[in-house]
Parts: structure tokens; C-alpha cells; sequence
């Protein structure tokens, strides 16, 4: 299995790399800087079947640049991994126009660029996903809190529909992921999970819905999540 993870360098996007070359998969993943990152520090042990690419996603020219890297190479799974939040307090009445637009671009447009510049890369019967979350749920959304953190997730959840809506004659599988509360940089030291409670149920999740085309919300677990 060949896959491409886009946003890799720390927390659960390396998991995700790491996960797969744990399971044999042969993994192109990215960082966004030059700087050495913990996905650095899985070559030595990944025996040749990890690439690292570099790529910021909110820069669309680099992500063209990559996708002219990549060529004509072929993956079963594509997996976009981005996010960046805000303090938990602080509302719509509290956020500066600059921060709210940097989250949407970062949460919400970047991904769905990812997706509409490299999806040609994935199989006829693979799979595009997203790191979406369970805040990104307006149904659920009954404690309120990261207010534009979950409009973010939120924007992405509807931006992936319109795509699938797009796309209704594509064969592939369409998942928005929401890993659940893990103790990770973003997720902070509270978090219920760890990594490992998270991350491998994720990956088995999203390899049993290969081959069912359309778009999924879905968690770790492989429960719905409603919209």
C-alpha cells in the first residue's frame, strides 16, 4: 500500500505516517519547514519506505510544486492532516479578523485545495480523507467552547459535501476523520486519549471503508458522526 500524508511533521499526522509504516505501507509524507522534525526520525528504522516532502499548505504554489514532484505516482490512500486552534474562551466577539481568517484558511480552504490538486494522485478505488473533528459537528455542539476552532472544522466538513457533490460519479471513498480528544500539542494535556487509543483505530477504520465510494463522517471508532 502506497500513501500520502500531507501534514506529518509532529502530533497525529505523524502518528498516521508511522501507523502505516508499522503496517508495511510505503509512506510519502510532508513537513512544512526545513527544520528536522519527529517524522525525520522514523527513516532510520522505516527500511526505504518513508519519502519526506516539504510543503506548507497555504501556500498554493507549493502545493503545486508538489504535485509536480510527484509526477504520474499513484497512492491508495491520500490523507490530509492539518489544524491550528485558538484559546478555548475566546469568541466571535473576541477574535481578531486576522486570527479567525488564519484559522478558516488553515482549518478549512488549505485541505480542500490539497484535495482538488492532488486527488488525481489517488486510485480509482482509493481513498481521499481529511482530519476533520467531532467540535467540527454543529449537532454535538452543545457546551460551546473553541468557538472558531469548531466553525473552522465546521466550514471543512461542508466545503468536503460540496466537493463530494461535485464528484457523485467518483468511485472513491470520501472520509471526514475525527480523531477524538487526544493528548497531543493541539489537543493539549487534558486530552482523554493518547495517541495509541486514537491513531490505530483511526487507520482500521478508514481501511474498511475502501471501495465504499461517498463521503463519511466518521470516528476512530467507526461510529457516524453527525453532521
Amino acid at each position: 500500500m502506497t500513501v500520502l500524508v500531507i501534514g506529518a511533521s509532529r502530533g497525529l499526522g505523524h502518528a498516521l505516517a508511522a501507523e502505516y509504516l508499522g503496517r508495511g505501507a510505503h509512506v510519502v509524507a510532508t513537513v512544512r519547514g526545513s527544520a528536522r522534525t519527529p517524522l525525520h526520525e522514523l527513516l532510520d528504522t522505516a527500511g526505504g519506505r518513508l519519502e519526506i516532502e516539504q510543503v506548507d499548505i497555504t501556500r498554493p504554489e507549493q502545493v503545486r510544486s508538489l504535485r509536480d514532484r510527484l509526477g504520474d505516482r499513484r497512492f491508495e490512500l491520500l490523507f490530509v492532516n492539518a489544524g491550528i486552534t485558538n484559546p478555548q474562551e475566546e469568541t466571535s466577539a473576541d477574535v481578531s479578523t486576522e486570527d479567525f481568517t488564519r484559522l478558516m484558511v488553515t482549518n478549512a480552504l488549505s485541505p480542500l485545495r490539497v484535495i482538488e490538486t492532488l486527488g488525481g494522485l489517488v486510485e480509482p478505488d482509493g481513498t481521499i480523507a481529511i482530519m476533520s473533528s467531532g467540535q467540527g459537528s454543529i449537532a454535538n455542539n452543545e457546551r460551546g467552547g473553541f468557538e472558531v476552532y469548531r466553525a473552522s472544522k465546521s466550514a471543512l466538513n461542508q466545503l468536503m459535501r460540496s466537493y463530494a457533490a461535485r464528484h457523485r460519479e467518483d468511485r472513491r471513498t470520501l472520509l471526514l476523520m475525527a480523531p477524538g480528544w487526544v493528548r497531543t500539542e493541539l489537543g493539549g494535556p487534558d486530552a482523554r486519549l493518547t495517541i495509541g487509543e486514537s491513531i490505530p483505530g483511526l487507520v482500521d477504520t478508514m481501511d474498511a471503508q475502501r471501495g465504499r465510494p461517498g463521503l463519511q463522517f466518521l470516528d476512530y471508532r467507526g461510529e457516524t458522526v453527525a453532521w
